[in-house]
């Protein structure tokens, strides 16, 4: 069909929909010219009940991988159809399980005319193709219950994403979007505090000249993120982490998370020990950010930052063993 050529593999579950939507509209007037009364949807749960026990509805919907509200509805059509009937359990008389009736049975001996029939048509069918959809289907079924398209699709994005992203060192041209960043996520919750307007308005002078970096993340070339490590006067810490900041256009794309890897990695190779951070956890994507890198919550802090509830150390003895999302170059 014309429009899948142009659609190519995007369309697949619209097009094996149009395929079923064929087979059952077929199957349908296959069971009328057999004089069968019943529905295509029945089929799967009379087989299941043909071999003669007593099943539940949830043992049929686990044996024929369809969900439990879905066999209801159809235990109940075919109740009304007078093909099955529900047994009460003598030991038990809360559960019931359902058997086929005696018009159930009949019907079924019946439908193995139609189904030695139909296999013999689909086996022409099989024989006039090049492919074997049995097999086909079955091989899809196993692939999917390992991984779902689902999940295939997101590892895909995230490749093809990374690809797109790079870190680069600050340069004097950033510090427009240094602070555009910074004084958008800063406002959002609270105010600019004097040292914040030194910081964002000074990179150069505050942050770099003092021995500290500043990571910038472009996604397409663009610049998206950016992220400080400054130099600390301290006994127990090199670096402190800060300024961390993402355009809410590129969020959920791992963005953060880079450009944080990345700083660590820079303070690793300036042989730093320890790395600090004052947050907030209102931030709930910065700290889940902070925790999957290492960091870990101090007892006791003392705040530089009205708006900090929060201090986390990491230490660089201990190697970061989280993967990466991307390909980070600092």
């Amino acid at each position: 069909m014309e429009f899948f050529d142009k659609t190519g593999k995007m369309a697949i579950g619209s097009r094996l929909r149009m395929l079923t939507d064929c087979i059952t509209n077929d199957a349908a007037e296959i069971y009328s010219l057999y004089g069968i009364d019943i529905k295509p949807k029945w089929f799967p749960v009379l087989y299941s009940l043909s071999e003669g026990e007593e099943k539940t509805i949830t043992g049929i919907a686990k044996e024929i991988g369809q969900t439990h509200p879905s066999v209801s509805n159809i235990v109940k059509e075919m109740s009304a159809g007078k093909l099955i009937k529900e047994v009460t359990d003598e030991a038990d008389r809360r559960r019931t399980t359902i058997t086929l009736s005696v018009r159930g049975r009949k019907l079924c001996d019946r439908l193995a005319e139609v189904c030695e029939d139909v296999a013999v048509a689909i086996d022409n069918i099989s024989e006039a193709t090049h492919h074997d959809l049995w097999r086909a289907i079955g091989e899809w079924e196993e692939q999917l219950s390992r991984k779902s398209l689902l999940t295939r699709v997101t590892e895909v994005r995230k490749e093809r994403e990374g690809r797109d992203m790079q870190i680069i060192p600050y340069e004097p041209c950033h510090q427009a979007v240094f602070r555009s960043l910074n004084e958008q996520w800063i406002t959002q919750h609270w105010q600019l505090e004097e040292h914040d307007i030194e910081c964002i308005d000074h990179p150069q002078k505050t942050i770099i000249d003092k021995g500290g970096h500043i990571l910038v993340a472009l996604y397409r070339n663009v610049p998206v993120g950016v992220c400080a490590l400054c130099k600390m006067n301290n006994a127990v810490y090199d670096y402190e982490l800060a300024k961390l900041a993402v355009s809410p256009d590129v969020r959920g794309k791992g963005i953060g998370y880079m450009l944080c890897r990345a700083a660590v990695e820079k303070a690793q190779s300036l042989g730093a020990r320890k790395i600090f951070l004052e947050s907030n956890t209102l931030l709930k994507p910065a700290i889940h950010t902070y925790r999957k890198l290492g960091f870990c919550e101090l007892a006791e802090y003392h705040p530089a930052y009205s708006r900090g509830d929060i201090q986390m150390e990491l230490s660089l003895d201990d190697t970061v063993s989280a993967g990466h999302e991307g390909q980070a170059t600092p």
